[in-house]
């Protein structure tokens, strides 16, 4: 399935639904645990990693968010209760901001928008599912394999210490599995 996510970029700019735009410095967070923030982002430039602390404070990487992504804490925006996830920037990223409460009104108010909103909830459902099957896969180099055949993209941008978090490995396996 083709991303819907140029589309739904191009609505929201085209209505000027845009509430504001952020700058992070590497390293800096767009959210914590324990926030509830509903809005949802576009990641204009440079990239992010969303992660959760499991095992007494261990973070585990469980998705990027790329230059033409979106994101938000899903868990927050479909329940109104606090997240479990941390987004940071892994590099000096630009972020565009439009609010939960404006982006719903007009997927009420519009067939094409409800339409496209489904599009991306399918595509995203799916990716999840294709994330699901990579975490319960033990071999690390078909994990490897998997997310390469998936996200090249990955490889391209994301610094290895992360690709080797993201595909629950040690560095040294990733070096391993990647020669």
């Amino acid at each position: 399935m083709p991303s819907p996510l140029q589309p739904l970029h191009d609505y929201l700019t085209q209505r000027g639904l845009w509430h504001e735009t952020l700058d992070l410095k590497r390293g800096d967070h767009l959210h914590f645990a324990g926030d509830t923030n509903t809005d949802v982002y576009y990641v204009e430039a440079g990239t992010l990693r969303s992660y959760v602390l499991v095992n007494g404070g261990e973070e585990q990487v469980i998705r990027f968010g790329y230059q033409g992504d979106f994101l938000t804490a899903l868990d927050t925006f479909f329940s109104g209760g606090p997240t479990i996830l941390y987004a940071a920037a892994l590099r000096k990223s630009r972020i565009r901001v439009v609010r939960k409460n404006v982006y719903e009104e007009h997927v009420r108010g519009n067939p094409d928008l409800s339409a496209l909103w489904q599009q991306t909830l399918s595509w995203m459902i799916t990716g999840q599912l294709e994330r699901e099957i990579d975490l319960l896969t033990n071999d690390p180099a078909e994990r490897y394999r998997r997310v390469l055949a998936r996200s090249p993209r990955l490889f391209q941008e994301i610094p290895a210490k992360y690709i080797a978090n993201y595909l629950r490995m040690t560095p040294e396996t990733l070096s391993r599995v990647r020669r």
